[in-house]
């Protein structure tokens, strides 16, 4: 379908707009972590790095960040190996509920954040009688990392086909060794991105992790919340949400980079 010039500048300034409105707020908050004024005036008076420097020397941000980190790499782990698992299965084998199974997997992405926080919360509470800590949270992240994992390998499996693999088994080859040289080395791309997305998916939830963090747990996106509405505070909050803003753009970016090297090469 050919467009219009006056068409083609239209979609061209609403997208523009749209852009704009997206990113100029994180544009202000980059920003405002060089603002020199601490109330945080508008157009900033000056720009230094002090407020980086403390933010540095802040105890509570440091232990956040390595709290934040510490939970997305265990979830991301754990993601890698179930939704890994369970794409092999609900790709390469057939069985009653195959689709209810597929759909359950899926669910909790799909589900509002409250939703999953309030239901964990009791599930760990109520049900299984456990204390909320950083397991719990990690636990919880893994609900909804698994997803983004699982869809990588599930749309790789579908490109790959099962030829390889009965080949593989033709020749003598067992279910294990099968996986180890034929399947994996074909998977890696998509597990690193899916892995990446979970990362990153992971690193900056706050809603899920509300319900399910310990009084002594505070990740990042907590963290920032706590403090950001404490005056002394602000200008090391912006700081902070930099920082969180390049840890989960990086990934995503990465994995978008691995997914179109991917596809190029095919």
């Amino acid at each position: 379908m050919i467009l219009s010039a006056s068409i083609r500048r239209l979609l061209a300034a609403l997208t523009g707009l749209i852009l704009l409105l997206m990113y100029l707020p994180l544009a202000v908050v980059v920003l405002n972590s060089f603002n020199t004024s601490r109330s945080l005036t508008w157009p900033p008076p000056g720009l230094t790095v002090d407020w980086w420097q403390r933010a540095y020397e802040s105890d509570g941000a440091r232990e956040a960040v390595l709290t934040s980190v510490q939970v997305a790499l265990a979830s991301t782990a754990i993601a890698l190996v179930l939704g890994t698992l369970m794409s092999i299965a609900l790709q390469r084998y057939e069985f009653f509920g195959k689709n209810s199974v597929n759909l359950l997997v899926i669910l909790p992405i799909a589900l509002p954040g409250i939703v999953t926080g309030i239901a964990l919360n009791n599930a760990f509470r109520g049900i299984l009688s456990l204390q909320l800590s950083i397991l719990t949270v990690i636990i919880a992240h893994a609900t909804f990392c698994i997803v983004t994992v699982f869809n990588n390998v599930q749309a790789r499996l579908r490109r790959m086909g099962g030829s390889f693999e009965e080949a593989s088994a033709d020749l003598g080859a067992g279910v294990w060794t099968t996986f180890r040289l034929v399947t994996f080395p074909q998977l890696r791309s998509a597990l690193l991105a899916g892995g990446l997305l979970a990362f990153a998916l992971s690193f900056d939830e706050i809603i899920v992790t509300t319900f399910t963090a310990g009084a002594g747990v505070q990740t990042l996106p907590i963290w920032i919340l706590n403090n950001l509405f404490r005056p002394n505070q602000a200008p090391i909050v912006n700081v902070v949400a930099v920082v969180l803003i390049l840890l989960s753009v990086v990934p995503i970016w990465l994995a978008q980079k691995i997914s179109g090297d991917t596809e190029a090469l095919r």
